[in-house]
């Protein structure tokens, strides 16, 4: 569960990272966040925008490195996450604020593709 719960924050949880809600990552047992209501009405180009976003702040902590040194990466990353979403994975993330099981599947391989680090 906390392997899921640590995949969300660095797959869709841009608003929630940068607000700083990253720290729900420390119980296997605790539920995952409550739904975003920010995600209501967001198109997938601004999905992009959150996975990007999230990604810079995960990512360079991950690495050790700056956010300017994944910023190709997670370009990558966050473009080919959303592109692949299919539309009910688009309106899950609306429901929730964070990526479903299967578009997390997607995220993890775009993750590898991009040459990111897991953090899982």
């Amino acid at each position: 569960m906390t392997m899921r719960r640590f995949g969300a924050v660095i797959l869709a949880g841009g608003l929630s990272i940068l607000l700083g809600g990253a720290a729900f990552a420390a119980s296997g047992t605790s539920a995952l966040p409550p739904p975003d209501p920010t995600a209501k009405n967001l198109t997938p180009y601004m999905i992009q925008l959150r996975a990007f976003d999230a990604c810079l702040v995960t990512q360079s902590q991950l690495l050790g490195t700056t956010r300017e040194a994944v910023h190709s990466p997670c370009s990558c990353y966050a473009k080919g996450t959303v592109n692949a979403m299919t539309k009910d994975e688009i309106q899950a993330f609306r429901e929730t604020g964070y990526f479903n099981d299967s578009a997390r599947a997607k995220g993890l391989g775009y993750i590898d593709q991009c040459k990111l680090k897991r953090p899982i």
